[in-house]
């Protein structure tokens, strides 16, 4: 199970099988206040800053036909995976504000989770493992339009900025299961979003590749 990268099937067995479960299952600490390093804050911003630019590169100037291509009936179009990547920003941006940091803080469990930053964002681009979204992150054209998708991104990627721009939650003390991961914090969790719209970002680049995309 751990070799598998499925971020999405993870999401859907977290946020709503273990969400009102193990997390609330801990006896509640002392109040704490451990907000981010500067370098933790400064590296998370990179990565959220870079994997936007990448991303919306990738659906950039691309016409009608080019947005709506697919390589197969069983395989998404740019549009589609696109949608998912936007509708995956909100919903993880959900998860760990209005879920994990809800959760009682269990400075305990660090050690569980040293030396996953690196192996998320190793790991989830990972296109070699291979997975299925779940229902509610699957496309069903939720955007009439490119550009209305491209805003709710931009949006929703804007907002998960700022919160780590300027949260003082201490992400690393709080804590929500991953079933291929294990335990990740919520500063892990954050990594996950931008790691996970790398992962799609290249899957766009592997449908723009296909030798029966549009030209034009």
């Amino acid at each position: 199970m751990r070799k598998k990268s499925t971020v999405l099937v993870a999401l859907a067995a977290s946020f709503f099988a273990s969400a009102s479960t193990a997390q609330n299952s801990v006896p509640a600490q002392p109040p704490t206040s451990t907000p981010l390093t500067s370098q933790e804050r400064e590296a998370a911003i990179k990565q959220f800053e870079t994997t936007r630019d990448n991303f919306l590169k990738s659906i950039s100037g691309l016409s009608e036909k080019q947005w709506t291509f697919k390589p197969a009936p069983d395989r998404w179009s740019v549009a589609e995976v696109a949608e998912h990547i936007t509708v995956s920003e909100s919903t993880l941006g959900g998860l760990v504000q209005q879920k994990i940091m809800q959760s009682p803080a269990t400075p305990q469990k660090r050690d569980q989770v040293k030396g996953k930053d690196e192996m998320i964002l190793q790991r989830v681009p990972d296109r070699s493992h291979k997975a299925q979204a779940p229902e509610f992150l699957r496309p069903t054209g939720r955007w009439a339009t490119e550009s209305e998708l491209t805003k709710a991104f931009e949006d929703a990627r804007a907002a998960n900025i700022q919160y780590i721009s300027t949260t003082s939650d201490d992400l690393r003390d709080h804590f929500f299961d991953h079933p291929a991961f294990g335990t990740l914090d919520g500063y892990q969790w954050l990594l996950l979003i931008s790691a996970h719209s790398a992962r799609h970002t290249e899957q766009i680049e592997e449908v723009k590749a296909d030798p029966n995309f549009p030209k034009q």
